[in-house]
């Protein structure tokens, strides 16, 4: 083993987390305890996420091992497997298992995953990091000495304030008359094409704007060409003309995340903001001008993570529909601003809430699996709760002619070990950022109340 090579060993926690982690650490060698195995075996059944994902860990470990040729003891080559695709370069370390068994009498898991990484350590007098997604054995490694890192791998980003937020502020300079700009119209809308130094940095639906009232607000339609980007002026929703189920934008950033919603050319959006900055209500006001005045798609559905803010209330009786009404209580509140500004009276409203509830279908991610959804206008809720594995199950159930609306606040995430970073709305954010077909805001200003404003900034 060369100096620079460094051994890993892994908690059962990071494998629970992502079974491809192993392949994960190019030329540095890997360390299983005996315990990992044995959490492994007891997680194995059921039908959730970390269940599937233990039992993914064992067909790639049992893979390893059938590979090899017999001398466990000596390492395995840590090839991945045909079938798995993780675009790795270069070379790849060995897996080590625990084969010598130390006095684990009373010790609790824990405590003899690390006893085993300080045995390794001091019996290999190699460079040891033990992973673990636990705060408290990271803490445990330190105090005895031993590096402990958490599992990087699954983060997006470093920072999330390296998020990308879909709008970026430019000079008026931009719009200076001359040979370097452009502007045609092609019916309701103007296009322009602008010469640029190439160092931009702008992505495909990506929103420009100038500063001050008189400010433009455009949007990149293309970027193939680095010297020259095609904008088109973007559509003014704050006008009572534009309205969109009788909803008009009341700042820069919902007039974006509109302009998004109503592109048929844009396949998936994704709208991140604090509570009460309209995600939801614009999401659905778009999906209604679409599927009923437009016909554009034949029904809403709309789901969420069901995730619990607190304790957890126990099984609900009923079918899916019922089961998940309940968790669906933002589609009432906002119904109820959409549907309650009818002059036909109590009865004009019963007519189109049952219109409404004919075109509009509420559905458990947990049948998600198996499903292909065709012209269908689909908003996920509450998107922030979701793993990046989910968050590709989820989207990969488009079929022609549906629209994918994913809508969270990142700062608001109840799933356990997900944070701002590793959160499967970040991963599709950053992403999707260089898709034409796709597009992103972040919204920030809050138009609910004063109190949840206010709530919102100092809380």
């Amino acid at each position: 083993m060369t100096r620079d090579k460094r051994l890993y060993v892994l908690d059962t926690n990071v494998l629970m987390h992502d079974p491809t982690a192993l392949f994960r650490f190019k030329e540095h060698d890997v360390f299983l305890p005996m315990m990992v195995l044995e959490e492994l075996d007891s997680a194995k059944k059921g039908m959730s996420e970390v269940a599937r994902n233990v039992r993914q860990v064992s067909r790639f470990l049992s893979e390893l091992i059938d590979a090899s040729d017999g001398d466990i003891g000596s390492g395995i080559e840590l090839k991945q497997p045909g079938d798995l695709d993780l675009r790795l370069d270069g070379e790849h370390g060995q897996l080590f298992f625990q084969t010598r068994n130390g006095d684990a009498n009373g010790r609790l898991p824990d405590n003899q995953i690390l006893a085993a990484a300080l045995h390794e350590r001091d019996e290999r007098g190699t460079e040891t990091v033990l992973v673990s997604k636990d705060i408290n054995l990271r803490i445990k490694a330190s105090i005895a000495g031993l590096p402990a890192e958490d599992y990087q791998n699954d983060r997006a980003l470093d920072d999330l304030a390296l998020l990308y937020s879909g709008t970026s502020e430019v000079s008026h300079e931009l719009w200076g008359v001359g040979e370097e700009l452009k502007s045609w119209t092609e019916g309701p809308h103007t296009f322009y094409e602008v010469r640029t130094d190439g160092a931009h940095g702008w992505h495909p639906n990506q929103f420009l704007y100038t500063a001050g009232e008189a400010g433009t607000e455009a949007v990149v339609q293309s970027v193939d060409n680095s010297s020259a980007v095609r904008l088109r002026i973007a559509t003014d929703y704050r006008n009572e003309g534009h309205s969109v189920w009788g909803i008009t934008a009341r700042n820069q950033e919902q007039n974006f995340a509109l302009n998004l919603l109503l592109d048929e050319n844009i396949d998936f959006v994704t709208l991140l903001g604090t509570a009460g900055t309209g995600k939801t209500l614009l999401s659905l006001a778009a999906g209604l001008t679409q599927t009923l005045e437009h016909k554009r798609y034949t029904e809403i559905i709309m789901t969420r993570a069901t995730v619990p803010v607190g304790e957890d209330i126990g099984f609900l009786p009923g079918t899916e529909e019922e089961k998940m009404t309940p968790w669906m209580g933002a589609l009432t509140d906002n119904l109820e601003v959409l549907t309650g500004s009818s002059e036909t009276g109590e009865w004009g409203r019963a007519a189109t809430n049952d219109l409404l509830s004919s075109r509009i279908k509420i559905r458990s991610m947990n049948f998600m699996r198996g499903r292909t959804f065709l012209n269908r206008y689909v908003i996920v809720d509450e998107a922030q709760n979701l793993t990046p594995k989910q968050m590709k199950t989820l989207l990969t159930r488009a079929g022609p002619g549906t629209k994918m609306v994913c809508l969270g606040n990142v700062e608001q995430i109840d799933t356990p070990y997900l944070t701002e970073t590793t959160s499967g709305l970040t991963f599709a954010v950053d992403r999707f950022k260089n898709w034409e077909h796709s597009g992103h805001v972040t919204l920030r200003r809050g138009e609910r109340s004063r109190l949840a404003d206010f709530a919102s900034s100092t809380l």
